[in-house]
């Protein structure tokens, strides 16, 4: 999948090609840039770099100075990159676009594990991404310390709120899923979403589910009702949780703690590739 958004990239982006460069550099001439840090941080995208200048020319030699996962300064430099102009010039931006989404992602997810690191508490993303790169933002959410929920409609089952009222309720719901779980063959888990105590009561006296999602839940809320969920179920809070109210529902027991605001809602980072004069 990596590969498939790669290609993508530069089929959106050069198509028959990097006309500017074609038409002012010369096609021997090579070069070298450096990857400029402007933004205290985390960085994230330096696996995905180095392929993307391989995927481009293989003759591109990367020298990296920094690691994903690595904590970031202003005026540091990540790596320098080696090789035909034309190449470097055809690869920068796509680069920067994915490393500086990367590493706002995974800055922002090391600040929330960071404040709920005392809890047992697991950081938990969501489908909450931009189309088409899933995969690199969901990366970028484990470099920076989170944990990847479900990664789309097929590998879990999810039922929300609209599957409920859409299967005829909750009990509906959870049979259907099971039995469809035994026709199918599959290995999956079932997952729930409860909207209050009453629903959650519903769904323990049935059972047949592998976590509860407390979703819109307080944490004083989540620390009455937990007592009540049998170990074997997960337990996971959701439902406009930040950075800024996180630590209350960490603290409360819940298993995982989600939140789309991991991807949906950060700023790029600044990072800038520059070229490197002898």
């Amino acid at each position: 999948m990596i590969d498939q958004i790669i290609k993508f990239a530069f089929e959106e982006d050069i198509q028959e090609g990097d006309h500017t460069s074609l038409s002012c550099v010369p096609e021997n001439a090579t070069g070298k840039a450096k990857l400029l840090v402007k933004e205290d941080g985390v960085l994230a995208g330096m696996e995905l770099a180095e392929r993307i200048f391989n995927y481009y020319d293989s003759d591109l030699k990367i020298t990296a100075f920094k690691k994903d996962g690595d904590t970031i300064k202003v005026g540091e430099i990540a790596f320098e990159v080696e090789g035909k102009s034309q190449s470097i010039l055809a690869t920068e931006r796509i680069v920067l676009n994915f490393m500086q989404r990367m590493s706002a992602i995974a800055t922002q997810t090391r600040s929330v594990v960071d404040s709920i690191k005392h809890t047992d508490a697991k950081l938990l993303d969501t489908r909450k991404t931009t189309p088409g790169i899933r995969a690199i933002e969901k990366w970028a959410v484990k470099i920076g310390g989170g944990h990847n929920h479900r990664f789309g409609l097929y590998d879990m089952i999810m039922i929300k709120d609209n599957h409920i009222d859409y299967s005829g309720g909750i009990e509906a719901a959870i049979t259907k899923a099971n039995q469809y779980i035994q026709d199918k063959d599959l290995d999956i888990k079932i997952e729930i979403e409860v909207r209050d105590e009453k629903e959650l009561d519903e769904v323990l006296a049935i059972g047949n589910v592998d976590r509860i999602m407390l979703d819109n839940f307080t944490p004083e809320k989540i620390k009455e009702v937990l007592s009540k969920i049998p170990s074997n179920i997960e337990t996971e809070a959701s439902g406009g949780i930040n950075k800024n109210n996180i630590v209350g529902y960490a603290e409360s027991g819940v298993n995982y703690i989600s939140s789309g605001a991991l991807t949906h809602s950060v700023k790029s980072m600044d990072l800038s590739l520059k070229a490197i004069y002898n």
